[in-house]
């Protein structure tokens, strides 16, 4: 198993030479505009899997795919011939999904938008469903009233022993 530094620096340098043999041309009338976004090396840096986008529409992308599946082995010769390696790495052509993952992440924000302004607007025209200050807050009593209705009130108590309060005579003996 290779370094992985070593794997990262060929990967690079992979992307580097295949970008540069794509720009200057494969004579293939399919292929659209490629851009070579990755290079994934296997461990033993026997394979190369190369991420590419294809500005278009689903017809150029396919067309593009085609063109680079029958460049694959000029594209590898291209590489072993400017790598200095001992064995060249099979190349392998996969569709990157970044901008269709883009247009994805685009719309579910986009999405999000709309329903933070919908919160925001119900928000504003929103109305308490009971009460605006629904806590229960303390009673308050006019004193006045209550001092006058106390005094009637302990003439009726009842007294633990179980009967209500009489005066008693003075000079009595149950004063004592």
């Amino acid at each position: 198993m290779a370094d992985p530094a070593r794997a990262r620096k060929m990967a690079d340098r992979i992307k580097v030479i295949v970008a540069k043999r794509i720009e200057r041309g494969l004579r293939d009338p399919r292929l659209g505009f490629v851009t070579i976004t990755d290079v994934k090396v296997t461990g033993d840096l026997q394979h190369a899997s190369v991420f590419y986008t294809v500005y278009g529409s689903a017809e150029e992308r396919a067309d593009s795919a085609t063109a680079l599946k029958a460049a694959t082995g000029m594209l590898r010769s291209e590489v072993g011939k400017n790598i200095t390696a001992r064995l060249t790495p099979s190349l392998e052509f996969i569709a990157d999904a970044i901008p269709e993952n883009a247009a994805l992440i685009d719309d579910l924000l986009r999405e999000a938008r709309e329903r933070d302004t919908q919160v925001e607007e119900q928000a504003r025209t929103a109305k308490y469903a009971g009460d605006e200050d629904p806590y229960v807050k303390p009673r308050e009593y006019d004193d006045d009233d209550d001092e006058d209705e106390g005094d009637d009130e302990e003439d009726d108590e009842v007294q633990p022993g179980g009967g209500q309060h009489a005066e008693v005579p003075a000079g009595s003996d149950l004063q004592k």
